[in-house]
């Protein structure tokens, strides 16, 4: 996923943070905020060190990403929002993953679309 997309400034990340209009299941969390004046999606992920090792906190940062790009043509424009990853996704798999990120996208209003 091209760099633009991502949020990296923790001060950014901490102001969608504070906003705190979230949508969440037992595996991840999505903060969101809207900014009219964007022209692309932007994002942050998270997730904390009881996940596992480094290797498994990237694999699942990566898989993410990787969901999100194949969605890059459903998301709204105007969305800025934070993916908190939890402990409790380490037992799903890719697919499981990115049908979870689907309900939760859209539940948070991030979708704009079904995909056909």
């Amino acid at each position: 996923m091209n760099k633009r997309y991502r949020i990296k400034k923790q001060r950014e990340i901490d102001a969608i943070f504070k906003i705190r209009k979230s949508k969440g299941n037992a595996y991840f969390s999505v903060y969101r905020t809207t900014d009219r004046t964007q022209t692309v999606f932007r994002f942050a992920v998270t997730i904390g060190r009881k996940y596992g090792n480094a290797v498994e906190r990237n694999l699942a940062k990566r898989r993410i990403r990787m969901i999100l790009q194949a969605f890059k043509g459903l998301i709204a424009t105007d969305a800025s929002f934070v993916i908190v990853i939890k402990p409790a996704a380490r037992t799903l798999t890719y697919q499981q993953m990115e049908s979870n990120m689907r309900i939760l996208l859209k539940k948070s209003n991030i979708l704009t679309e079904t995909e056909t």
